[in-house]
């Protein structure tokens, strides 16, 4: 007979106790799930061992800062599926693991008490209850353990009945677990989460190119001329003002108005085409002013309660110094040229890419990209809109933003992805907090509801966090070059209520739309050239878009997009969605965010549709008081069917808050 001991023995170590399902995880743990400081965040596993004795388990996490695991302990629900609340207090990379062991005391307690209840003799129970105590004392420290040595020797000396009562008593289980030895004691692989900042969740973005505002078209604006700006901004409720690139703009290949290859001798470029003689990604153009001015702005928005948001674009001008300075970054062709970026049909003849494989590229040019975010950084701007990630390496953006976050942990990064489904969850997996959507083509009430159900119900929701723009400098929807200012205050409405995360490009306040032919894009387009605009234009929708941004400040419902719920509106052009407020854990509400749009810019629309009672808890004649959020008006609703009404000429759309009849239960 072969000798097999040491592989018996090997396998005896193995854990008894399995840890499977664990959840929420992002790729059975290869990418972190994101959530936000502060925020209850339940995890749960399938725990479960051989036989029939009792477990115990915790989730422990720990955060950047953390020497030592925090623990919560978790609770049976069913069928083997345990569930624990931790809650973050910093912000940064932690980890979670899953903790699981035998409950020897609690397996005793209920056996003994199953013998007492069908009247079985019990002591020589009993006795092995004291020696389990026993057991339990000598490796416990010795305040957990006199509470149990106190016990053992008042049992010694008393009757059966008196040992049991004694042995099955609350006090004796709770002194127990505190000396428990956890037997068995079996743990999960580590798992990573990613806590952040409530920005990166809840945010309303206001987009502006610094050079047109001046004022004068004929002036080139300034950071100070932005300065002035601000309390607009900030009155209309942004809280995030993003520039698209301040760098020195190339002269080689500069494009003019309307993207012509025929620039004249005062066209200002593209801002994307950066570098010139003047610097690269950490220089600023010239006219926009200097870093002392730049530093100013940071601080003055800040005191107005906004955040400077930047461009960071790996693209450079053919006039870059970095193609001198570095051309091992670059791939040339064998004419000693570079081609030009293109995005078939777009041609972009002033901009070149660098190569991330390029002979010379790894590591410098992946160091000096890391290198222009972290100066920024130094300079007070926490966010980045990253222009094209999907066209980088994906190796890259792990390793930067990671390098990024671990000594800066409140730098929040936005992927400007228009791409493929599975590209867009890579890019947040690997490390961005945020990404834009296709919100922006989502025009129909089914695709909207199946896009938003799929990103708050399925995989994504614990990685995936949508920013939805309403317009770009780059995209000019189909939709609102037709639908006037009925569609500017639909796509609006849809954006702040159902994301917490929206942005606008200036101009959709007044309801620019004028395309190019035949295309989703500005007729003389700010990208090259600047603009001046009348803040005061007849027919602007400042009032409703300042109006939206209170409301979301006011009602946390509305600063995600994971509590979604949709309801039946008999009307394919009217969405009727609602948001709850505060924990929704299956127990009626208090509380709900009540949103009807109309889809319909052109003609007015009467509809039915479920006023949701039962999320209340309540019958289908029951009643809620309703405020009008964007009106101002009160009233009561009686009964689940309920009409509407909706003008575009007014209002396309409403914002309620349903709660609770006063002395209603």
């Amino acid at each position: 007979m072969r000798d097999d001991s040491a592989g018996a023995v090997e396998a005896a170590r193995r854990p008894r106790i399995a840890i499977e399902a664990l959840s929420p995880t992002v790729d059975a743990g290869r990418f972190p799930v994101k959530t936000i400081v502060g925020r209850p965040l339940t995890v749960e596993a399938d725990i479960f061992a051989d036989g029939h004795d009792m477990l115990l388990a915790d989730v422990l996490w720990r955060g950047p800062d953390d020497q030592e695991f925090r623990r919560a302990p978790m609770k049976l629900v069913a069928n083997d599926r345990w569930r624990a609340v931790l809650t973050p207090e910093a912000i940064g990379r932690h980890e979670i693991v899953v903790e699981a062991w035998w409950d020897e005391f609690g397996t005793f307690r209920r056996d003994l008490t199953k013998k007492r209840e069908v009247g079985l003799d019990v002591m020589l129970e009993t006795e092995e209850g004291l020696i389990l105590l026993e057991k339990l004392a000598s490796a416990a420290r010795p305040e957990a353990a006199r509470p149990l040595v106190d016990l053992i020797l008042r049992a010694r000396d008393s009757d059966v009945a008196d040992r049991v009562s004694q042995l099955l008593s609350r006090a004796t289980y709770e002194a127990a677990l505190k000396a428990d030895r956890r037997a068995f004691a079996s743990r999960s692989d580590a798992y990573p989460l990613d806590v952040e900042r409530i920005q990166a969740e809840f945010a309303s973005w206001y987009e502006l190119f610094p050079r047109s505002e001046s004022g004068d078209p004929s002036r080139h604006g300034t950071f100070r001329d932005v300065i002035r700006r601000l309390p607009m901004i900030r009155d209309m409720g942004f809280d995030v003002l993003y520039f698209p690139p301040i760098h020195p703009i190339g002269e080689t290949n500069r494009k003019g108005r309307n993207n012509t290859l025929t620039p004249g001798p005062a066209d200002v470029g593209s801002p994307y085409a950066i570098g010139s003689a003047e610097g690269g990604h950490d220089a600023l153009h010239p006219e926009l002013g200097t870093i002392e001015d730049f530093r100013e702005l940071v601080a003055a928005a800040a005191q107005h309660g906004l955040e400077i948001a930047l461009d960071f674009a790996i693209q450079c001008s053919p006039d870059h110094p970095w193609l001198k300075e570095h051309p091992g970054w670059f791939d040339w062709r064998p004419d000693g040229t570079i081609k030009y970026a293109e995005n078939p049909p777009k041609k972009y003849q002033d901009i070149v890419n660098v190569d991330f494989y390029a002979p010379d590229a790894v590591p410098g040019l992946w160091q000096a990209l890391r290198d222009v975010v972290l100066y920024w950084v130094e300079q007070g701007v926490k966010t980045f809109r990253v222009d094209n990630p999907h066209t980088k390496s994906f190796a890259f953006w792990e390793w930067m933003i990671a390098d990024i976050r671990a000594d800066h942990p409140d730098v929040i990064f936005l992927a400007e992805a228009f791409t493929r489904p599975k590209v867009m969850y890579r890019l947040a997996k690997l490390g961005y907090s945020q990404s834009y959507t296709y919100f922006t083509w989502r025009n129909h009430k089914q695709e909207i509801q199946e896009y938003l159900t799929e990103l708050s119900t399925t995989d994504p929701k614990n990685f995936f966090r949508p920013h939805f723009f309403v317009n770009t400098p780059d995209i000019n929807p189909f939709f609102l070059q037709t639908s006037g200012r009925a569609g500017f205050l639909i796509r609006a409405a849809l954006a702040t209520t159902l994301s917490g995360l929206w942005g606008m490009y200036n101009g959709f306040e007044l309801c620019e739309a004028a395309p190019l032919p035949g295309k989703e894009e500005y007729l003389d387009s700010e990208k090259y050239e600047i603009r001046v605009r009348n803040w005061n234009q007849p027919g602007n929708i400042i009032t409703e878009i300042t109006r939206l941004n209170r409301i979301r400040r006011e009602n946390p419902a509305l600063q995600t997009h994971l509590n979604v719920r949709f309801y039946n509106a008999f009307d394919d052009m009217v969405l009727c969605f609602g948001k709850p407020g505060g924990s929704s854990d299956g127990a009626p509400l208090d509380e709900m965010i009540l949103v009807l749009i109309s889809l319909d810019p052109d003609y007015e629309r009467h509809a039915t549709y479920e006023l949701p009672l039962w999320e209340f808890g309540l019958p289908d004649h029951g009643a809620l008081a309703v405020e009008d959020l964007m009106r101002g008006n009160r009233f009561t609703l009686t009964g689940k069917a309920q009409s509407v009404y909706f003008n575009p000429r007014e209002m396309p759309f409403h914002v309620w808050r349903l709660t609770r009849l006063q002395g209603v239960a």
